[in-house]
């Protein structure tokens, strides 16, 4: 309710926020706060004015100290050639200032790019319901949990999650599920897949979610999946895919593996590694419809029978009653789906596939190359690798990722003996010199 003659959106008066501190017995606003001195903004800035040439040459003459780097470092950030085309068409003024597209009258263009994306990842996942957008995988597996436990016919609380999972991903999805009953529990891996006989002595009842990953975070095209679904459908669980949009452009299609929802990182399409930044794929059948936490753009018609386009389903607390409400995502990434639309456009089906499968190969050349090598074995998973893998190594992984560092290649340390590698979109030079730095370290 409004105060009589005013505004719902003014601020408190003075008496009534003397009222508030005086009912909680502090004297200013300033008491509710703890701000470390030398932390509090003292009215001064500190900062000399520059001219706009100035401030350039001055922010050039940072970033030149940087040491330029070739990346081998993977693991859920990915780099890879972004055409022009996507620059070009994303960077249209009428796409960058746009906002949610609450009018569909004036987003007939922007909603029918979401649309598209939509449809493209129903396609690549064989699944009838996909939002746009999730911020990124971790809140989309967060987002899946959260589901998972509003769906399932029988009460539960265990999510199940594989042990080779990003650390990242893994404390999001513990924040997610912090202020509900459901608990986060790790099943064992054999060899870079599921163990599947330990998965199924962990699934029960209780479970309301098993999730598996293809490729996984080492690289590995997980070969059980259709054994995994088979344990979750036995307990009346979900069963929730992390994959690749790109990989599954030769991989088999998620829902002829009985996967309930699907999950990822689109932002392999139409971004470069940002190394935080992301895109969010979310994925799943339509019987779940009205529990996709986001909002799905949909294909109708308008007063002239012309095809037309609108939010068809909003189940955001901005948009709804909070106690009906799916999720509290509020950032757009409609931007970023719009872009890995455009690149996914571009490519075509036969230019995802070759994608998909020039990440294989050069991967294996990659290991085939790495394994040559005196004191390194690669992979260490012999299964069929997407991208990157593992290799191990007889000197302490730590000193054998150091020293390339020194001669411009990074590469991830996992544990004690074991390096991970991925390929990315490099070049050949870049690959072979990055196996020429490796030799002189382990062999020079």
């Amino acid at each position: 309710m409004t105060r009589s003659g005013g505004s719902p959106y003014a601020p408190h008066t003075p008496s009534e926020t003397d009222a508030m501190l005086a009912a909680i017995g502090v004297d200013e606003e300033a008491d509710l706060f703890d701000i470390p001195e030398g932390v509090g903004f003292d009215g001064e800035f500190g900062i000399d004015a520059r001219s706009e040439r100035e401030v350039r040459e001055d922010v050039e003459r940072m970033l030149g100290r940087n040491d330029t780097m070739v990346e081998l470092l993977g693991r859920g950030h990915y780099d890879g050639y972004i055409p022009s085309l996507v620059d070009h068409l994303s960077q249209r003024s009428e796409f960058l200032t746009s906002y949610t597209q609450y009018q569909p009258e004036v987003s007939q263009g922007f909603l029918q790019a979401l649309f598209e994306y939509q449809s493209i990842f129903a396609e690549l996942t064989g699944l009838g319901i996909v939002n746009c957008s999730m911020y990124d995988a971790a809140t989309a597996l967060g987002e899946t949990a959260t589901l998972a436990d509003r769906v399932r016919s029988t009460a539960g609380d265990r999510v199940l999650v594989p042990e080779h999972i990003r650390d990242e991903k893994r404390a999001v999805l513990a924040n997610y599920v912090a202020g509900t009953d459901l608990s986060v529990e790790t099943y064992e891996m054999d060899d870079g897949c599921v163990d599947v006989d330990a998965l199924a002595d962990r699934a029960d009842d209780d479970a309301v979610l098993v999730y598996a990953e293809t490729p996984t975070v080492r690289g590995v095209i997980e070969e059980h999946l259709n054994a995994v679904a088979d344990i979750a459908d036995d307990h009346g669980a979900l069963f929730a895919l992390g994959s690749d949009p790109i990989a599954l452009s030769v991989l088999e299609e998620p829902e002829t593996v009985g996967a309930d929802v699907v999950i990822g990182d689109a932002s392999v399409l139409g971004l470069p590694a940002s190394h935080g930044m992301g895109l969010g794929m979310f994925a799943t059948r339509e019987e779940y419809v009205r529990q996709v936490p986001g909002r799905l753009v949909g294909a109708s018609k308008d007063a002239a029978d012309r095809r037309a386009y609108t939010l068809t389903l909003q189940t955001r607390e901005q948009h709804i009653r909070q106690e009906r409400a799916t999720s509290n995502i509020c950032t757009n990434q409609a931007w970023v789906a719009l872009r890995a639309a455009i690149h996914a456009t571009w490519l075509g089906p036969s230019g995802l596939v070759e994608a998909a499968k020039d990440s294989i190969s050069r991967a294996d050349r990659l290991a085939d190359a790495v394994d040559q090598l005196s004191g390194v074995d690669a992979p260490v998973h012999d299964r069929h690798h997407f991208r990157e893998f593992v290799a191990s190594t007889e000197r302490p992984a730590e000193e054998i990722a150091a020293q390339p560092a020194d001669l411009g290649y990074a590469v991830h340390a996992l544990d004690d003996h074991e390096i991970q590698l991925c390929v990315n979109d490099l070049g050949e030079d870049d690959l072979d010199g990055f196996v020429a730095a490796l030799t002189e370290v382990v062999e020079g």
